[in-house]
């Protein structure tokens, strides 16, 4: 895994009985388990991994750490072996802490930031600007990680060998700056606590993933475990005071100890004044501590300003020069997925696609593009499956509230029935045209267009599949429009 041995107890782990053998490596999958490895035996959403403790034994594990029911479920199976066991009341945090003992090295400066919408956009921002002042630095989340050093990842927070494994070998590459996403799943199942963090962020409160946490509430206290445990005490927490619950995570991250930098709108050590947008940008006076610097972003919608200005807060919290970083803004550019320009009409139209894949996120999208259209707006909204079904009405009102036209078409279905997940957006937008094949959506509305009106594609972003049942099927939306747009346009070859 590493090539290197540590002792058990060198991990922080203290097995019954005493036991401390010398550990090769580490795996939560009993199928990567090789001789002299601890498995760690989680609770899952589905099946305890426990039922692996067997398999792993057979492979050569030479300790298990799991917790009372993992321990209950494989004591036939231990009862029979020397293994040393660690059980422990939260088995992730210690096998988070486990990981970060194990593989030793991570960037000297590492940022978290969490919310509903706006990880991705914030920690790619937060990286782009590091990199212009001469940093070599990393964002790691849904679109993996990039930056001076890349490789894919499966999770938005992977679980903490993975996590911590990139971070040993992004620092092993001479990365020294990274920015995290810190995702309520990842952070509900303490996949980051072992991180050290510089500073971390809040972008903003919305529903989402109610699919797996019980409560909005029990949502919440996942997000603000990012500052309530995980943020060591006297790093910075960059907050959002504007949005829904920012005052709540401001408050928790100073009884906690950590200096607060608030951003807003239109309140906070960081916030904006005017703006003027035209058709592929907008330029902006960004606010700070009473000094004004105005900066021409490359960028579409008010809130890509609000999430530069949110990665910029984080990284004057890590000691850089407010002015240096304001000095940087002119050749931001877009993340991938996220108000992207995919093209361009002939008669002047664009279309933009964008990850919104909740309702507020929907709003927020095509509010921040009125702006920049003289014409009409033309949506295109969908909803996945296997996922809050309660939102599905909502993301479809988002859409007809906001929009002039809309077009009601597949995401990731998954595996429910696509028109069902159809007619549930439809329910909130009842004037929809339905078109359930999405490349066909996406032509019909790239061919609606006329001269100063723009198309929104929500929902997919960066995705370069469609979930359909058990398949993933090659698909683009960025790479659909643009096929879309040359053929109605006749520009293909």
């Amino acid at each position: 895994m590493s090539g290197h041995v540590k002792t058990l107890s060198s991990l922080g782990l203290t097995a019954k009985g005493g036991r401390n053998p010398e550990i090769t490596g580490l795996a939560v999958d009993s199928r990567d388990v090789e001789d002299g490895f601890l498995f760690a035996a989680m609770p899952g959403v589905k099946i305890h991994g426990g039922e692996f403790i067997q398999y792993a034994l057979r492979m050569g594990a030479a300790a298990i750490l799991t917790d009372d029911e993992g321990a209950r479920i494989a004591a036939d199976v231990l009862a029979q072996t020397d293994v040393a066991v660690v059980i422990t009341s939260e088995p992730r945090e210690a096998l988070a802490r486990t990981a970060s003992l194990w593989f030793e090295r991570q960037p000297p400066v590492v940022v978290a930031v969490t919310g509903t919408n706006g990880k991705t956009s914030v920690a790619t921002f937060t990286r782009q600007i590091w990199s212009l002042l001469g940093h070599e630095a990393i964002n790691l989340g849904t679109t993996g990680v990039e930056g001076a050093w890349s490789a894919p990842l499966m999770h938005t927070t992977p679980e903490p060998i993975t996590l911590h494994r990139a971070l040993a070998q992004a620092a092993e590459n001479g990365v020294t700056h990274a920015a995290m996403e810190a995702s309520s799943h990842g952070l509900d199942q303490r996949r980051l606590d072992g991180v050290t963090l510089k500073a971390a962020g809040f972008t903003n409160f919305t529903q989402d993933h109610l699919d797996y946490h019980e409560s909005f509430e029990a949502y919440f206290d996942a997000k603000a475990g990012l500052f309530a445990r995980v943020l060591p005490e006297e790093a910075k927490a960059v907050i959002n005071i504007e949005e829904e619950r920012g005052v709540d995570m401001a408050a928790i991250a100073n009884a906690r100890g950590c200096p607060v930098i608030s951003v807003g709108r239109n309140i906070g050590d960081f916030h904006i004044g005017k703006v003027q947008v035209d058709a592929t940008g907008q330029t902006v006076q960004f606010m700070h501590l009473g000094k004004s610097y105005v900066r021409r972003l490359n960028l579409i919608g008010d809130f890509q300003a609000e999430n530069v200005m949110l990665a910029a807060a984080l990284v004057v919290a890590c000691g850089e020069k407010p002015n240096h970083v304001f000095d940087t803004f002119e050749d931001l550019s877009t993340v991938r997925g996220r108000m992207q320009l995919a093209g361009t009409r002939d008669n002047g139209a664009t279309v933009f696609v964008d990850y919104a894949h909740t309702p507020d996120a929907v709003a927020t999208a095509l509010t921040a593009l009125r702006p920049h259209v003289m014409g009409r707006l033309i949506a295109i909204v969908g909803a996945g499956g296997d996922r809050d079904a309660t939102k599905r009405p909502l993301m479809g009102q988002a859409a007809a509230e906001n929009a002039d036209l809309v077009i009601v078409s597949d995401d990731n279905p998954r595996s429910e029935d696509p028109a069902a997940i159809r007619a549930a957006v439809l329910l909130g937008a009842p004037e929809a045209q339905e078109v359930g094949d999405r490349a066909e959506a996406i032509l019909r509305g790239v061919d609606a267009l006329g001269p100063g009106d723009a198309l929104l594609i929500a929902g997919k972003g960066h995705e370069t599949g469609q979930t359909v049942g058990d398949d993933i099927l090659p698909f683009d939306d960025v790479e659909q429009a643009s096929v879309a747009v040359a053929a109605l346009d006749g520009r293909m070859a």
